[in-house]
């Protein structure tokens, strides 16, 4: 079963599913993307113009699929708007048009997110499978693969650092037991501040997860490569996290999750 979103607009399934907001989504042979999101399997493409959503009912789409890919947001005025206060990021959009953010589940975010730190996507997307296959509930089957989901925090809580060792997380491991613990004492974080508590969640992680998991599309992730676009096309000193968080606020406002997302994927991919 397929579901079709006729002329759709700002969707492009490489900067989408491949621009490190995500890491649950395989790129197939003829150029879709399959993957794995709230209990649902799902195969993306986009033909002549046209969503292709494969595996996917009309309830499918209406209750996970719309929401999960942002799709009642008009990124052209969200384009128009940043570029009308900063012109400096047209090149960036240009190469990344057809970015989306994903409104995506808070918890699998706060665990892919540590999971992240200090790691290269390639490898990320390996370990999230590997403790998802490994100790997750099975979805389902699609074209003969078996997708699973994540551990929730009772059942990554209640493992040891060994269970975890075969998969290679090496320190993350006790961040994401610990962590679970933490949630399952005190419940899911609302806000950066009580996703700065957890155990493994310093400010980029925290950032990424209000981005990604929590919607708040002011928030501004820095990490490397968003330092050094930053220094590069408006001269901030690379080493400066404030500064550059300051200067964020100032000119993007509640639009920084979007430009992080552009200015990341210029100088990234």
């Amino acid at each position: 079963m397929k579901y079709i979103v006729e002329n759709v607009k700002d969707f492009n399934v490489d900067h989408i599913f491949d621009c490190g907001q995500c890491f649950r989504w395989k790129k197939q042979e003829n150029g879709s993307y399959t993957g794995v999101a709230k209990g649902k399997i799902a195969n993306m493409a986009v033909l002549d113009g046209n969503l292709i959503i494969d595996n996917c009912t009309e309830d499918d789409y209406e209750e996970v699929w719309k929401d999960y890919l942002d799709m009642d947001t008009d990124y052209g005025e969200i384009k128009r708007r940043l570029m009308k206060n900063d012109p400096i990021i047209k090149g960036a959009i240009e190469h990344g048009t057809g970015i989306r953010i994903l409104k995506q589940d808070l918890w699998e975010s706060i665990v892919s997110f540590i999971i992240s730190q200090n790691n290269h996507i390639p490898r990320i997307k390996r370990c999230i499978a590997s403790v998802a296959d490994g100790f997750g509930e099975k979805v389902g089957t699609y074209m003969g693969e078996d997708f699973y989901s994540l551990p929730d925090p009772e059942k990554l809580g209640s493992l040891s650092v060994s269970d975890l060792s075969e998969i290679k997380l090496g320190y993350r491991a006790k961040y994401l037991i610990d962590m679970s613990r933490q949630v399952q004492k005190y419940g899911l974080p609302k806000d950066y501040d009580e996703l700065v508590e957890l155990t493994g969640v310093g400010p980029k992680v925290a950032n990424c997860v209000c981005l990604f998991g929590l919607g708040q599309t002011g928030s501004f992730p820095i990490d490397i490569w968003v330092k050094r676009v930053m220094s590069n096309l408006y001269g901030l000193p690379e080493n400066d996290m404030k500064l550059i968080k300051q200067f964020a606020e100032a000119k993007f406002g509640n639009l920084g999750g979007y430009a992080q997302q552009y200015l990341f994927y210029s100088v990234r991919f």
